[in-house]
């Protein structure tokens, strides 16, 4: 066989396994149910601390808190941590009517200082669970805006799931053409990798889980910090942040320690939070280029493998097609399977796009997305391979070698910054 038809086959059966993917994942990644508050049930209600970590944020917080001020939940306290931030984020907040007072319901706190060995995300989350006193713990970022309902249908999914923490994924609001080309792919990875199917299933009969390796079903897992909705009892069993505390992607390794712990019967559920809260993560290219460099090597903790064969696998059935396609020859006889390999990639966009409400042009600029996302993976390792990524004005250094797994979870490596310096 043609070593060129291999490659199209192969790429075939790769764009065949993300369809049914993306299939099977459907069944469980599901909106929450949004039913009208009902005020005979107020009464029981469990508390819910809102907790928003803010670092310069002055220019984007107002929405977010005047959203989670206006939810109609009948129960919850809203917590904002300023966490040494050098603009007006702490005026902003306390204009908004939130209160230094530790009665109030929404507090302001001032940030400690960022001890060694401590991601800034992490830590200030750490000092929001310590000072909330909820059932429920919801951390969520200060570029979100929540409709009103969105805290109690997140909080009624959780209890009828059963979820230790419940992930619920906003719709991404994109403005300049690299938030376009980059920010919707997340989509692909979320239901076109994962897989969510096989998690539930092992949640639902863990017994199964049982006869699965603690590390392979911790690799199942996955959260967007965004929107982190954690039982406190949940929360407190695997060590909170202070066992992520180094890790520069902490909500994904915070989804990884939960679906660690399937058979003791903590359950990770992901849900589709695009009809209840949106997000604007960056609003440039640089912010675009700086916040994924952050993240795209740390996302793999100790798996060096893990990052080349994902990059390896996303050029040759992501990007590759279109290449070929654009030159037929090359393919010889077989010069339709790209052009196929193409339309099929682009029906997989458009199912998400419509699915999430994500950029049309996000979609249209695919092989640009693919590559630039490709660039940024490529200076992730970089970075980190050397003088550390920085973020908020923070640069962290990478360990040169991973540390012993986290005894909060047995063989699940929860690396990456070794240490944190400020950036002038």
């Amino acid at each position: 066989m043609q070593p060129m038809l291999i490659y199209h086959l192969a790429v075939s059966a790769f764009l065949l396994v993300m369809t049914l993917n993306m299939a099977l994942n459907r069944g469980v990644f599901v909106r929450p149910r949004r039913r009208k508050a009902d005020p005979s049930q107020a009464a029981g209600a469990p508390l819910v601390s809102v907790l928003v970590p803010a670092r310069n944020e002055a220019n984007r917080i107002t929405p977010c808190l005047a959203s989670l001020l206006r939810q109609d939940y009948p129960n919850y306290e809203l917590l904002v941590l300023d966490d040494h931030s050098e603009d007006a984020t702490a005026d902003v907040v306390l204009g908004l009517g939130c209160s230094r007072d530790t009665k109030a319901r929404c507090r302001l706190l001032e940030g400690a200082p960022l001890p060694a060995g401590w991601t800034g995300k992490a830590w200030a989350c750490h000092q929001l669970a310590e000072a909330a006193q909820g059932d429920f713990l919801l951390f969520t970022d200060a570029d979100t805006a929540h409709e009103p309902d969105a805290l109690r249908a997140c909080v009624e999914h959780a209890q009828e799931t059963g979820a230790a923490l419940l992930s619920a994924w906003p719709r991404q609001i994109t403005g300049t053409w690299s938030e376009h080309a980059v920010i919707p792919l997340v989509y692909v990875l979320l239901l076109g990798a994962l897989p969510h199917r096989m998690l539930h299933r092992l949640q639902r009969h863990r017994r199964y889980a049982r006869w699965t390796s603690e590390k392979t079903v911790a690799s199942m897992g996955a959260a967007n910090g965004q929107y982190m909705l954690f039982r406190r009892d949940a929360y407190d069993t695997i060590g909170g942040h202070a066992a992520v505390r180094d890790h520069l992607v902490e909500d994904v390794a915070l989804g990884r320690l939960v679906a660690a712990r399937t058979v003791q019967g903590l359950r990770l559920i992901n849900c589709d939070g695009s009809r209840l809260v949106a997000c604007r993560m960056y609003e440039s290219f640089a912010q675009v280029w700086e916040g994924f460099t952050k993240n795209l090597r740390a996302a793999f903790s100790d798996s060096a493998a893990g990052f080349w064969i994902f990059g390896l696998v996303g050029t040759c059935g992501l990007i590759l097609p279109y290449f070929f396609a654009c030159v037929p020859a090359l393919s010889g006889r077989w010069w339709w399977l790209p052009i196929l390999q193409v339309a099929w990639i682009y029906l997989i966009r458009v199912a998400l796009t419509v699915r999430f409400r994500t950029s049309w042009v996000g979609a249209l600029l695919h092989p640009v997305g693919e590559g630039l996302s490709l660039l940024i993976g490529l200076n992730s390792w970089r970075l980190s391979s050397q003088r550390g990524v920085t973020w908020k004005g923070r640069r962290y250094r990478m360990a040169e070698t991973p540390p012993p797994a986290s005894t909060e979870a047995p063989g699940l490596p929860v690396v990456l910054a070794k240490e944190s310096e400020e950036v002038p």
